[in-house]
């Protein structure tokens, strides 16, 4: 179980991540809607914007997932299993937690 300080210390964190992943996400929507057929692009051109569309999709997806899991962690700070791994049922380092809010498993089990 983890100290009220350390605590307070991540949720401040989690709310800055969850900020700034906001703001990516936003970006990113725009910069993920599919190209509309231009008659200016050359087929090398439009190849290039129709992978880098893909590329921001997939780069959306990922940010969605991170928002969905902090978001998760954000609700569980409170809980008295936060900060316990899943698999083992070992505190997780609170360096792993500093820096990855989200880890439900310590770095044992998470290889």
């Amino acid at each position: 179980m983890l100290k009220e300080k350390p605590k307070e210390i991540i949720k401040e964190k989690i709310e800055e991540e969850l900020k700034h992943l906001e703001i990516e996400i936003k970006s990113l929507i725009e910069q993920a809607q599919p190209i509309t057929p231009d008659c200016t692009l050359d087929d090398l051109g439009r190849t290039e914007a129709m992978t880098e569309v893909m590329v921001h999709g997939k780069i959306l997806e990922q940010a969605k997932l991170k928002r969905t899991r902090l978001r998760n962690a954000l609700s569980r700070i409170d809980d008295d299993m936060f900060g316990i791994c899943v698999e083992c049922g070992e505190p997780i380092n609170i360096e792993r937690i500093m820096v990855r809010p989200e880890s439900i498993r310590c770095v044992k089990c998470a290889d």
